[in-house]
């Protein structure tokens, strides 16, 4: 594919995904400013991210590690991209990510937390955090169940190099809007109580939606939706 191709290709999917959020919002009866697109560049080499931060863009999410720092190396000189660390975090990767990452969605464990503010720069501004939660109990799933989701929450409030925003959640697939809203009202309902329980806590955030749930997610007041096929393509298969 010549580069005019992918930038016409990549334009049409990127506008396509912005009408979808604009359509889910207005549905919703919500503001067109009440929801953020975050961009899942995961596998997608750099001259992609690039040309959709040409276009406006500028939320970014990563899965892994190494290749997001080969990627943001490449792409140093975009003014204000924002790059969102979203995928599943050990101990050994911490310090990098404390260092490299604007966000972290995927903090489940307070170890990681701990490990996160303490290896956070000080120059740099606090690391906007979301908790993982396993918002369908799945087993094989990572995140904190929903009934020890509280008790994390206060630990993490109070760690000084983060900020505690919100909460993602990646529910079990569903078929049909009635039952995709189900488990995203649930991690509503948490979100809720948390900002009652914490209200010093800067709680602004549900990172909830994906491709195949994003109208649900908006429906159930999600104010980040995660693409990357819609907007990228399909990834290479393994």
């Amino acid at each position: 594919m010549t580069d005019i191709a992918l930038n016409e290709s990549l334009g049409h999917s990127y506008a396509q995904a912005r009408e979808r959020l604009r359509n889910a919002l207005e549905s919703a009866g919500r503001t067109q400013d009440a929801a953020q697109l975050l961009a899942v560049s995961k596998t997608k080499p750099a001259a992609m991210i690039r040309q959709v931060w040409q276009l406006g863009q500028r939320e970014f999410g990563e899965n892994y590690l190494q290749e997001a720092l080969e990627k943001q190396t490449e792409l140093t000189d975009l003014e204000g991209i924002v790059w969102h660390f979203i995928g599943p975090l050990q101990s050994n990767k911490t310090r990098a990510v404390a260092e490299h990452f604007d966000w972290v969605h995927s903090v489940d464990r307070l170890k990681i937390a701990k490990r996160l503010s303490e290896q956070r720069p000080t120059h740099l501004a606090p690391l906007n955090i979301c908790l993982q939660v396993n918002i369908s109990h799945e087993e094989s799933k990572a995140g904190v169940l929903p009934e020890a989701l509280e008790e994390l929450a206060r630990e993490v409030a109070t760690l000084p190099n983060l900020r505690l925003r919100g909460l993602m959640a990646i529910p079990a697939p569903a078929e049909g809007i009635d039952a995709q809203r189900q488990p995203l009202a649930a991690l509503r309902e948490a979100f809720t109580a948390l900002q009652s329980s914490l209200p010093d806590a800067p709680l602004d955030t549900l990172s909830m939606g994906m491709s195949d749930d994003l109208e649900a997610a908006v429906l159930e007041g999600a104010t980040l939706v995660r693409l990357g096929t819609a907007i990228f393509g399909a990834r290479p298969s393994a």
